[in-house]
């Protein structure tokens, strides 16, 4: 019988060992714990490139939340999904699941009631509800941060005499249009000065930071900002040894380290170099020499996939663009020497720049300078070039 294989490459696919994010990990779960008591808390944004297991900290997270009683709703932000109908399809979702408790039924009609801009439906005897949106333009015509500003503490209010938290765990945050975002801002606002328990951990891309920013200048002060970067060496030995060791494979000292040097300490990237390794493990120990043999597969593994995935979300000219950022002799660049390796004016080149940010396949992570927000996208480019 073939061995189980105990990597896991995938979008938020929880790895064999979580390694490197226990701080992390107890710092939300204390602020979890106030939110449990009523304690009116910050929210949480993470920020990172990809492949950092942003995805798969915030599962975790939101398996800790529900364990400690707090109400769990999951959204994933895609490019032209309409965020604010999930946001009411997950009170929806909380209601059905607090319809049952005590005195609940009058705060069930006046949380829907605040939903003045959706078709609204609930039989106070059934305990039975829906909501749907009729029209987009139901939002478009109605002023969209009061809206959901009555939303927000209509549900704080429930949640607050249920002792029922609520926390949002939102997925790819960069997605969120301006204004969802504002109105998103500026109804956890008025929740947390009323002393609500209702709070959203975020995670997004490095530009994240600026969009909150953007978005509502006091965002700052509402959000904790937490980055996530790539594993160290110590943290990677463990990600890539503890799951082996489990079926009693084992991992030569320098075989480890060199898993360090080829991933860079990305979760993703060690979890497929560990699956490639695995598909190709003939005895029961893993040497430095067996990792070198299988860089080749690795690398066709990510092009084909985690990287090419990406690359072919972009128009003729935007690959233009990113590959006149790849052929840079460092990054992070300046878009003016982007414009000067293409032989273009800075204006003829910056729409591209504002299509691959909002696509998230770069960002800035300071004034007038360009980079990938995937880690050694730069590399892959070159390879294909060749």
């Amino acid at each position: 019988m073939a061995m189980i294989n105990p990597y896991r490459p995938g979008a938020g696919l929880m790895p064999g060992c979580l390694a490197g994010r226990e701080e992390t990990i107890n710092e939300v779960t204390q602020v979890f714990d106030a939110l449990t008591h009523g304690v009116p808390v910050q929210s949480i944004v993470f920020s990172g490139l990809r492949g950092t297991g942003k995805t798969v900290l915030l599962n975790r997270l939101e398996s800790i939340a529900g364990d400690m009683g707090i109400y769990s709703s999951h959204i994933e932000v895609e490019e032209r999904d309409d965020f604010i109908s999930q946001i009411i399809a997950c009170a929806k979702t909380y209601l059905t699941h607090i319809r049952n408790m005590d005195k609940v039924k009058t705060l069930i009609s006046k949380t829907l009631d605040a939903i003045t801009s959706l078709a609204v439906s609930f039989d106070p005897e059934s305990g039975t509800f829906s909501l749907s949106v009729q029209d987009r333009a139901l939002f478009q015509n109605g002023n969209l941060n009061q809206s959901l500003t009555q939303v927000f503490t209509a549900l704080g209010e429930t949640a607050s005499k249920t002792d029922v938290p609520i926390c949002f765990f939102v997925d790819e945050m960069q997605y969120i249009n301006k204004e969802e975002l504002g109105a998103l801002i500026v109804a956890l606002h008025r929740a947390n000065q009323l002393g609500y328990p209702i709070m959203v951990i975020g995670t997004g891309v490095p530009k994240i930071y600026q969009l909150l920013s953007k978005a509502k200048t006091y965002s700052e002060r509402l959000f904790l900002y937490r980055e996530i970067s790539s594993l160290d060496l110590t943290q990677t030995r463990y990600a890539i040894v503890e799951p082996a060791k489990k079926l009693n494979i084992n991992f030569d000292a320098d075989a480890s380290d060199e898993v360090f040097e080829i991933t860079k300490g990305y979760p993703f990237f060690i979890q497929q170099l560990g699956k490639v390794l695995f598909d190709e493990l003939k005895g029961s120990r893993i040497d430095k020499k067996m990792v070198d043999r299988i860089k080749p597969t690795y690398y066709e593994t990510l092009d084909s996939g985690f990287y090419k995935t990406r690359y072919e979300r972009c128009s003729d000219s935007e690959k233009d663009f990113i590959f006149a950022m790849a052929n840079q002799k460092k990054l992070p660049c300046e878009i003016a020497q982007i414009a000067k390796s293409m032989k273009k004016e800075l204006k003829a080149i910056s729409p591209h720049r504002a299509k691959l940010i909002n696509k998230g396949i770069i960002y800035s992570p300071d004034r007038g300078l360009l980079d990938f927000t995937v880690p050694e996208f730069d590399l892959y480019l070159r390879r294909i070039s060749k």
